[in-house]
């Protein structure tokens, strides 16, 4: 398995955000590649001021975007914040590559005595608006997440979960996504 620099992962996060820097999912991300990418320097001293950088980068994303993505998140290749506002990204998450994440999300713990849980999603997971993700659920490769939804429990992959609390729905035909995007 090939690990990609830094400057590789943000082009390809560029390419993936539509070749526009201006988009705040982007900027997001690039800010948090950063702050993962400052933690391989060994020397405190030559770290401290890439950690400056980095924490200045992410207050102001979270600030100004509403986008709250930690350092901490084990980000997957490729993966789109489509929208801004009120998305809240726990520390401890894990998004697999090509996700995309929209406006509203929540991936959080879901007990105070519990602060380490956290989802973990798989590949091509796609979440819609205002989505709540609570606890240490596991989500499937390839499984959306209807808008609104509230999931407490794993879901397989390859499925669609929507409602609160959310259940997964039943699909006849799968070749008519229209019914599925719909929801999302």
């Amino acid at each position: 398995m090939m690990t990609l620099g830094l400057w590789q992962q943000i082009k390809e996060d560029w390419e993936a955000h539509g070749r526009d820097w201006t988009k705040p999912g982007f900027r997001a991300v690039a800010v948090q590649r950063l702050g993962v990418w400052r933690m391989t320097i060994k020397s405190k001293l030559l770290r401290a001021p890439f950690s400056i950088l980095y924490r200045a980068l992410y207050r102001k994303i979270r600030n100004v975007y509403g986008i709250d993505l930690p350092y901490t998140v084990r980000l997957g290749r490729r993966v789109i914040i489509e929208h801004q506002g009120a998305i809240v990204i726990h520390g401890y998450c894990w998004i697999g590559d090509d996700s995309i994440i929209r406006q509203g999300v929540t991936l959080g713990n879901r007990h105070l005595d519990r602060r380490f849980e956290a989802p973990k999603l798989g590949d091509r997971v796609n979440v819609g608006a205002g989505a709540k993700i609570l606890g240490g659920v596991n989500i499937g490769d390839d499984v959306n997440i209807g808008a609104n939804a509230v999931v407490l429990s794993d879901i397989p992959s390859g499925k669609t979960a929507v409602g609160i609390p959310a259940k997964i729905i039943k699909s006849t035909n799968l070749e008519n996504n229209a019914s599925i995007e719909s929801l999302l």
